[in-house]
């Protein structure tokens, strides 16, 4: 691992970060064969059942949210991206399915007490600063009914440190995707440099993300009022461990 090479972020970098080729190459990543197998964890783990009431925070362009209303339960999604809201409502309004989506902060939801139960996928969280990120956990904790579950995904040191590469090089479709990554011990983030290469143009974009521990995630969530349930190393239920691709946990709000 090397701690050379700085990167220059703006904190707020997430404000203008998603939009244009940035989303094509993540629209292109994921199959639909991966939102199913993801939306059925996700009732699992949640332990929902229909017309229950759920929380898609970042929603992206709402392909788990749009899964998870086709089987019957109602969906809330918010994202601070627009051009992904508005390809959410279009996929929802294809398929006939009545989904609330809100264009507008992680760290202020819906609510109080109006969700059985919430999820944070695709490693959405850790973009704030810290006292950012527990807002964002106290926010899902208010949205909450009593007994309600929240499942975040995400990346922490045991997933990332095993396996740090500074350098890393993606083809997606007819994107490709150079990464230079810059890990900061003082400040305890990820700061990495995008750079999107499409038709010989190329787009470069900065991002950050804190990396916490496991057991550091597992405290933000007692302090937002939330009992860890379990942590899983990956979708197939396997046991959280160094090395794991990433961590999965299951937290409950007390009923």
């Amino acid at each position: 691992m090397t701690f050379e090479e700085p990167i220059e972020v703006d904190p707020e970098w997430f404000k203008t970060f998603f939009h244009g080729i940035a989303l094509d190459l993540w629209r292109q990543a994921i199959t639909g064969e991966q939102t199913r197998t993801q939306a059925e964890f996700l009732v699992r783990t949640l332990e929902l059942a229909p017309p229950a009431k759920a929380l898609d925070v970042p929603c992206g362009n709402g392909r788990l949210a749009v899964e998870l209303s086709a089987r019957g339960f109602r969906l809330t999604g918010v994202d601070i991206a627009g051009e992904f809201i508005e390809e959410a409502n279009a996929s929802a309004a294809a398929r006939d399915l009545s989904i609330e989506w809100v264009h507008g902060d992680m760290r202020d939801l819906p609510g109080p007490g109006i969700f059985d139960g919430a999820f944070c996928w695709g490693n959405s969280f850790g973009y704030l600063d810290d006292d950012g990120n527990m807002d964002f956990l106290r926010s899902v904790g208010r949205a909450l009914r009593p007994g309600g579950r929240f499942v975040i995904d995400t990346m922490v040191g045991e997933t990332l440190f095993a396996s740090f590469q500074a350098k890393r090089s993606f083809e997606i479709g007819d994107i490709t995707m150079n990464v230079r990554n810059h890990y900061d011990p003082v400040r305890g983030r990820l700061d990495t440099e995008y750079s999107f290469i499409r038709d010989g143009m190329t787009d470069t974009r900065t991002g950050t993300q804190r990396v916490f521990t496991a057991r550091e995630v597992c405290c933000q969530l007692r302090k937002a009022g939330l009992t860890v349930v379990a942590l899983y190393g990956g979708i197939e239920l396997d046991r959280f461990t160094i090395g794991s691709n990433q961590l999965i946990i299951v937290s409950q709000k007390p009923a």
